[in-house]
């Protein structure tokens, strides 16, 4: 019980220093050997950084800074450097690879490998380093993605040659990032190009500078000359030897603006030592509350050896000497075993922990002190678990302690009082926290006051647990009136099960309550199990039957929608085309349908509150929660059968040539007006409010759905005919689809790559509803809170027994089957793990209502100052599987696991004499 937790305690300490760098380590893994690294920021300007180079600003501060005044200046790194300096381009980018298995978002990157400025930024673990154009080396996180190996060849997309790859490194701070580095303009340039002049969007490569001055160093000066010219710079002797805050520009310029952060990091590291407390005080106190009944049946088992040194001239202060003395050598004993198995632990799990926090340690750091106070933890907690039974002991008169009576003790009743209090102000103080909006420190702090007056509660709590005794059968009357009747060791055992349940309730049910609530505000974009291929390349439409058939051929369809868009000048002409020819087509609203608050110059400020709240309720003003890749399409009625549509007259409106709108808002008159916009010089996109787009009107016969049914974000489908008769054109954009089968994951897989070998951007979604969030967390704090229970119900069963063996003996002797050992084993278990996780429960569900009161508060408030009527859903929904779990499951399997550990029969002893 003690050593445990310090083994747990002492590997996380060991696992935290040593991947915790030194900052020669991380300069190393930053900048390699050199002696700073040079980047040009994107203001343009001169700006103030943090010696670190993690922070920075523009002169002047972002208030007063404008942008469109930078010079931009391609000013080259050699002329800020002292004569003779070295230095190294490091360039970025970031492409798709063809892999094995499809396409790989990697990181691209060309430096000379060679250079002794790049040692410590990767190590090689195998093959070479590249030294010709065409060879690159890889990571091996990419190689795990890709399939790939030394050896093989890749190409990245829109490539027009090959790579082969020579050898693998890893990153030793990034060891999950696929990266490929090829030799300097052999990679990123080749590619950028091919990319541009095939029309597609380039890598935007980031060129960054190891220097080398050497002599003192890239010094703070040298620093602030390069923030001059606008670079950023991250130096070796800045960083090892940091000025005073009063000679950083940047921290004087936040302090003016009064956005000064805690530059030396103090505010953080009182949050840490502060949860570092908590959590180390949380540990002590679980230990003790199950530690010390073991020390109290213990003390107990000796009473005869404590009565006889009574007996013989002792006091109490040396019964109570020799009990704390029990409680010193085991928690030495723990605190030896227990550090020497956590140091063993991380030696042989140190493979996996680097994997797992994707870093190499810089070595196995070991602190002797941290350990000292962790061993020392141990000891004080064995000290602290044995004070009561020490004092206990003590009290006991040397004749009770010789003759094994145990006397009577009267319950306390100070302690009940005590925890009625504290619940009571624990509840008010959370509700008050809540509903104030005082934040949630103040919302914990109750729930935790309240939860410790629930752990002063447990005996009598306890006791009136035993009431329901009368109705149970033997074996579970006998074992829940032993629990009632021993408190002393049934009572810390129940609190210890309860602060373990308390924890894993309230984060389980927090967490349900904001799943539900994200649940509720999920906007579906089709209906469950529809999907869409849309076409991201309009220059590409002739490709979109291909990809239309590979869908076909892969997927198992119910229905399939063909969709086209319309085009306004040639058929490359994209919505956002400013090429001569091209244009857009646009809904026109009629006025009168149109919302004056969208309307309006200055917005919402030309409202008042009320007319805001009246305008929020106006049908003119429904805010679009549906988002698809166009409002208009061309389509028949399939694709109203997608969609979900029931509306009959839609599919009979597509079917006589006329559109079918689903927003009420564009319609007039049962017409409908979508305006074509040529290329006639003015800015395209949205339209200032109040104004129109000059353009050629289109008016087309319209069918209104009713407001009850939705189009998922499109709001005009246009039957292929009345295109057609406005002298409009199509082209292919994409297929909407529902599924006889859902689709495997190989065959997601097989269409990406038929998609990816057409050469078109065309991805494919399934509409699969709101999937709730992870719940790992929850069920590892389940399993976790199951195995205290389990453990701390097991600890108290074996206490018992201890306790009670000679009770279990006169059972044996008197007859009682073999059995009732064992159920009466199981049902002491099973009692105390009830008990606990029944009063858990309903201590968990405290903060967990506070915390979302505290929520719901903060939400109709920013509602009430926007103005709204909106209605704040904040549910507090109790996650019953969760709770189910733990009540039912985790009681019956500790009592079912304590009966069959236990042995069906003991060894009888010869009856004492008088």
């Amino acid at each position: 019980m003690i050593a445990l937790p310090i083994v747990g305690v002492s590997a996380v300490d060991l696992t935290w220093r040593s991947s915790e760098l030194s900052t020669e380590q991380s300069l190393s893994r930053q900048i390699g050997a050199a002696d700073a690294r040079l980047n040009a920021t994107s203001f343009g300007s001169a700006v103030y950084q943090n010696p670190s180079g993690d922070r920075y600003e523009p002169v002047g501060g972002y208030r007063d800074f404008d942008p469109s005044k930078a010079k931009h200046e391609n000013v080259p790194v050699p002329s800020l450097l002292p004569p003779g300096a070295q230095t190294l381009q490091d360039s970025h980018g970031s492409a798709k690879v063809r892999t094995t298995h499809g396409l790989l978002d990697t990181d691209l990157r060309e430096v000379d490998t060679a250079s002794p400025l790049v040692e410590g930024m990767l190590t090689l673990k195998r093959g070479r380093l590249p030294a010709v154009a065409g060879e690159v080396i890889a990571t091996d996180s990419f190689l795990k993605e890709s399939g790939f190996f030394v050896g093989s060849e890749l190409t990245p997309r829109g490539a027009t040659r090959s790579y082969r790859i020579v050898g693998a490194y890893e990153l030793p701070s990034a060891l999950n990032t696929p990266q490929i580095i090829a030799p300097p303009r052999t990679l990123l340039g080749p590619l950028d190009r091919a990319l541009t002049q095939a029309g597609a969007q380039g890598l935007g490569v980031d060129d960054t500078f190891l220097v080398k001055v050497g002599g003192d160093g890239f010094t703070w000066n040298m620093v602030r000359a390069a923030n001059a010219k606008g670079f950023l710079a991250v130096s070796r002797t800045v960083a090892l030897h940091p000025p005073a805050d009063s000679d950083v520009p940047l921290y004087a310029q936040q302090r003016k603006e009064g956005s000064a952060d805690d530059y030396d990091g103090s505010s953080a590291r009182a949050v840490e030592l502060t949860v570092l407390a908590t959590v180390v005080g949380l540990a002590m106190l679980e230990v003790c509350l199950l530690a010390g009944p073991a020390f109290a049946v213990g003390a107990r088992r000796s009473a005869r050896q404590l009565g006889l040194v009574g007996a013989n001239g002792g006091d109490r202060r040396h019964i109570r000497a020799i009990v704390l003395s029990g409680g010193l050598v085991i928690g030495a004993a723990s605190a030896i075993v227990g550090t020497a198995l956590g140091v063993a632990l991380t030696v042989g799990l140190r493979p996996v922990l680097e994997e797992y926090l994707g870093l190499r340690w810089g070595g196995f750091e070991v602190r002797p002190l941290e350990l000292a106070a962790v061993a020392l933890v141990a000891v004080l907690t064995g000290l602290l678990a044995a004070i009561v039974p020490a004092v206990t002991a003590s009290r006991q008169t040397v004749l009770a302690s010789l003759t094994g009576r145990r006397g009577v003790r009267r319950a306390n009743r100070v302690l009940p009082v005590i925890g009625i209090v504290a619940i009571a102000a624990g509840a008010a103080l959370a509700l008050y926290g809540a509903l104030s909006g005082m934040g949630t420190l103040v919302v914990a702090g109750g729930s935790a006051l309240a939860e410790l007056g629930v752990v002063a509660l447990t005996p009598t709590l306890v006791g009136l647990f035993g009431r329901a005794g009368r109705w149970l059968p033997l074996s579970p009357r006998l074992a829940l009136r032993d629990a009632v009747r021993n408190r002393g060791r049934t009572a810390p055992a129940v609190a210890a099960v309860l602060a373990a349940v308390a924890g894993t309730v309230a984060v389980a049910t927090y967490q349900h309550s904001k799943d539900l609530q994200a649940r509720h505000e999920y906007v579906a974009s089709l209906p469950a199990g529809a999907g869409m291929l849309t076409n991201r390349e309009d220059d590409r439409s002739r490709d979109v039957p291909a990809a239309r058939q590979a869908l076909a051929k892969e997927f198992s369809l119910a229905v399939r929608a063909d969709v086209d868009r319309v085009v306004v000048g040639k058929p490359s002409c994209d919505a956002y085309s400013t090429e001569p020819g091209c244009g857009r087509l646009e809904i026109i609203k009629p006025p009168e349908n149109r919302c004056p608050l969208y309307e309006s110059k200055n917005g919402s400020s030309d409202f008042s509150r009320e007319r805001l709240r009246a305008l929020r309720k106006d049908w003119r003003c429904k805010e679009q929660q549906y988002m698809q890749p166009r409002d208009t399409v061309v389509a028949d009625e399939k694709l109203l059968t997608v969609l979900g549509v029931s509306d009959p007259g839609a599919a009979a409106a597509l079917r006589s040539g006329q559109a079918v709108s689903f927003d009420r808002r564009n319609v007039k008159a049962d017409k409908i007006t979508l305006r074509v916009v040529t290329d006639d010089g003015q800015e395209q996109g949205t339209p200032r409010a109040g104004d129109d787009p000059k353009g050629v009107d289109k008016v087309f016969p319209v069918h209104q759905t009713p407001d009850t049914v939705t189009g998922y974000g499109i709001e005009v489908v246009l039957p292929p005919g009345a295109v057609r008769a406005a002298g409009l054109g199509t082209a292919p954009f994409g297929t909407y689809f529902t599924l006889a089968e859902k689709p495997t994951s190989a065959q997601r897989q097989a269409l990406a790559a038929g998609i990816d070998r057409i050469g078109i951007d065309a991805p494919v979604t399934i509409e699969e509803g709101y999937q709730g969030r992870d719940s790992l967390a929850i069920l590892a704090l389940t399993i976790f809170a199951g195995l205290v229970t389990i453990g701390a119900a097991g600890i108290a069963t074996g206490l018992a027994q201890a306790d009670a063996e000679a009770d279990l003996k006169t059972l044996a002797a008197v007859g009682a089957p073999p059995r009732v050992r064992r159920t009466l084993s199981g049902f002491q278990c099973g009692v105390v793990a009830l008990m606990g996780v029944a009063l858990g429960t309903a201590a968990g569900l405290l903060p967990a209502a506070g915390l979302r009161l505290t929520e719901r508060h903060a939400l109709e408030g920013l509602i009430s100052h926007s103005g709204s009527d909106q209605i704040a859903y904040v549910p507090f929904a109790v996650p019953w599987e969760t709770l189910g779990g733990l009540l039912v499951l985790v009681p019956l399997g500790a009592a079912v696991l304590a009966a069959l550990v236990t042995r069906s029969s003991g060894a009888l002893a010869r009856r004492a004499t008088g």
